[in-house]
């Protein structure tokens, strides 16, 4: 079994700390906001105000839940187009008073139902992608478990990248594209490996900016994890405050530029 391939399963690990461990550990004054001011709440997306290391910052993650009752209440981390057309809302909100934006990614993808396409799933989608790409304040991006396909790039456009080791980053899952090429999802691992999926070669690659350490895994043992993120994250808030607003979205635009001359170099 390859490494690559064991990754897929532990992101996807049922013990896996979720979103709202890492706010109750790394976060104080936590004050959630609800809603995107046109249809419903979609708990799928989380988000609102809070104190990281006593600085306010605006945090915003998808939720996948761990009971049958909560993941059912969150709809498995899979978002609806209201989950980020709220999302849009924050960060604008957090533009507004200079706050920084952080997120933590962790879903399948977005939820692909006909009643999300009916509410215009991806609009949405565009439009949180193009809101992060110029927004003026500084974003931090951390995939904490599994980051699939548009549904976790609406709210993965950052000037830092970071991955916990056995997270994954995909345009698709490693069984959807397997069902694509051979015909079975049974060739999920060597679907896997073709993705590149795992934290060592986005990072070898120039897509994401750090890796946090989890040993065997972050379902083990959080805490050294949890410890690691935040010393990250202090380090990387404090770097991107001392840059002008005006040259870090420059800096973003270029990051993603970057990103299209890597991926067609490597194609």
């Amino acid at each position: 079994m390859s490494a690559v391939w064991d990754s897929v399963g532990l992101a996807r690990h049922a013990k896996r700390p979720l979103f709202l461990d890492y706010v109750g550990q790394l976060f104080t004054e936590f004050d959630e906001l609800h809603g995107d001011r046109a249809f419903a709440d979609d708990r799928a997306v989380i988000g609102g105000l809070a104190r990281f290391n006593g600085q306010p910052v605006m945090i915003i993650g998808q939720h996948r839940g761990r009971s049958t009752r909560e993941r059912i209440a969150h709809n498995f981390g899979m978002a609806y187009p209201e989950g980020y057309r709220k999302a849009i809302r924050l960060v604008k909100l957090a533009e507004r008073f200079k706050l920084p934006v952080l997120t933590f990614i962790d879903t399948q993808g977005a939820y692909p139902g006909v009643e999300a396409e009916e509410r215009g799933q991806a609009q949405a989608i565009a439009e949180s992608i193009a809101t992060f790409s110029s927004l003026k304040t500084p974003i931090i991006v951390t995939i904490i478990g599994e980051g699939g396909s548009g549904g976790a790039l609406a709210i993965g456009v950052g000037d830092k990248v970071n991955m916990l080791q056995h997270s994954i980053y995909s345009v698709i899952s490693p069984e959807g594209c397997a069902s694509i090429l051979w015909k079975t999802a049974e060739k999920a691992p060597e679907a896997s490996e073709a993705l590149k999926l795992n934290s060592d070669n986005l990072y070898q690659l120039g897509l994401i900016d750090a890796i946090v350490d989890e040993g065997e895994g972050a379902h083990l043992d959080a805490k050294p994890v949890m410890e690691g993120l935040q010393k990250l994250l202090a380090e990387q808030l404090a770097e991107l405050k001392q840059i002008k607003i005006d040259e870090l979205v420059e800096q973003r635009y270029q990051r993603l530029k970057h990103f299209n001359s890597t991926l067609s170099l490597q194609a």
